[in-house]
């Protein structure tokens, strides 16, 4: 994938609906609440979020974002790692999770 910021033609009204549960979609700006729109797009968003925000941020910024992140399910993390090409190890939700692994994990 090649790292494309492309971020004229990009609106909040593009994204899923069932993003914005608890918050006000008009109030949430691309560049204040990007830290928040990555982390909710890679839980809870569907393929077409995913690439408008690749589209907006591009991979490195994603990234960078995504390595700060104190909780991130397992997918999402080896979905960013695998495409950033930053081992998983790096990732602050990583080393978190192997901190304090899950009860009854099967």
């Amino acid at each position: 994938m090649y790292n494309i910021k492309n971020n004229s033609d990009i609106n909040i009204i593009q994204l899923s609906p069932h993003l914005f549960w608890d918050v006000d979609r008009e109030k949430i700006d691309f560049s204040k609440n990007k830290k928040w729109l990555i982390h909710r797009v890679l839980e809870y968003g569907l393929l077409k979020d995913w690439v408008l925000i690749y589209k907006y941020y591009g991979i490195e910024e994603i990234a960078q974002i995504v390595i700060q992140l104190k909780d991130l399910d397992k997918k999402s993390i080896s979905f960013i790692s695998v495409l950033s090409k930053i081992p998983q190890e790096k990732f602050l939700c990583y080393t978190t999770r192997q901190l304090n692994p899950e009860h009854w994990n099967f």
